[in-house]
């Protein structure tokens, strides 16, 4: 059987070598036919750590890594352009 392989958003790159991943969805509902969104969280595993907060990236099953980790980091799809002010501010008051 093949191994699935998806494309999802990481949410938190807060643990070592573990990300969290976000797979949005649209699902139909049953009686009035309004498409809801929904999400698929992963928990994925990352051994070079190459992928931080709002990188796209695509992900490919595995076997059990720990009680949650059933996923591979394949490839950082799109880095994130978000910037990070806290970050810029320490920075710069550090740099003074």
């Amino acid at each position: 059987m093949p191994k699935r392989v998806v494309q999802g958003v990481v949410t938190s790159d807060n643990m070592s070598k573990t990300r969290r991943v976000e797979i949005p969805r649209l699902v139909k509902h049953g009686k009035y036919g309004k498409y809801i969104r929904r999400k698929t969280v992963c928990y994925v595993h990352d051994e070079e750590e190459q992928s931080g907060a709002g990188d796209t990236v695509e992900i490919i099953e595995s076997r059990p890594l720990s009680k949650l980790k059933r996923w591979n980091l394949v490839k950082v799809v799109r880095k994130s352009t978000a910037v990070d002010v806290v970050a810029l501010r320490a920075a710069a008051k550090e740099a003074k």
